[in-house]
C-alpha cells in the first residue's frame, strides 16, 4: 500500500505540471494575439487571410482546392477568405480557360504590397525555428501538441475560422 505522502507528492506533482502546461498554453495564446493584432494594424489581414494570399501569391496560377490542400484548410474556410481578400482586391478570382467549373485564383498588386507591408508572423519564426530542429524532436512535439488538442476536445476543430471568427479584439494597442 502506497503512503499517504507519496499520494500527495504524486498529486502534487501532476497537479503542478498540469498547472505549468496550461500557464505555457496561455503564453502561446498570447504570443499568436499578439501577433495577429500586429498583422492586422499593419496589413487589415487576419492571420488565415494572410496565409492564403501567401500561398496564392507564390504560384503563378492555382485553384482553391490546390490552396485548401497545401494548407490544410477546409474548402468552405478557403472561400471564405478568397471572398475576403477578393473584396480587398488582393485577389482576383477567373474561370479556368480548359475547365469552366473551375476558378483559378491570382494575386493582385495590392495584395503583394500587402504581403510585403506585413510584419513576420509567429508562423514564419516558428517554421523556421521547427524546421532546425531534429525530426525525432518534431515528431515529439507534433504527438504532444496532437493529444493537447485532443485533452481539449479540439482535434476536429478547423483553426481557421476561429482565427477569423473575431473573437480575439485585434483593434486593442498591443
Amino acid at each position: 500500500m502506497a503512503s499517504n505522502s507519496y499520494l500527495f507528492y504524486v498529486f502534487f506533482m501532476s497537479s503542478n505540471i498540469a498547472s505549468l502546461t496550461l500557464r505555457a498554453l496561455r503564453r502561446v495564446l498570447r504570443a499568436t494575439e499578439i501577433g495577429s493584432r500586429r498583422l492586422a494594424n499593419a496589413t487589415g489581414l487576419t492571420p488565415s487571410q494572410w496565409l492564403v494570399l501567401r500561398e496564392i501569391a507564390s504560384r503563378d496560377s492555382v485553384t482553391p482546392s490546390e490552396v485548401a490542400q497545401a494548407l490544410q484548410f477546409s474548402q468552405a474556410t478557403i472561400t471564405t477568405v478568397v471572398d475576403r481578400l477578393q473584396e480587398l482586391g488582393f485577389v482576383q478570382r477567373q474561370r479556368n480557360e480548359r475547365d469552366k467549373r473551375q476558378f483559378i485564383l491570382s494575386a493582385l498588386p495590392p495584395g503583394f504590397v500587402a504581403l510585403n507591408d506585413a510584419p513576420d508572423l509567429l508562423q514564419t519564426t516558428f517554421t523556421e525555428r521547427f524546421n532546425h530542429l531534429p525530426s525525432w524532436e518534431q515528431a515529439m512535439i507534433l504527438a504532444a501538441v496532437e493529444r493537447l488538442a485532443m485533452l481539449m476536445d479540439a482535434q476536429n476543430i478547423d483553426a481557421a475560422p476561429l482565427l477569423d471568427s473575431g473573437l480575439i479584439d485585434r483593434s486593442a494597442p498591443i
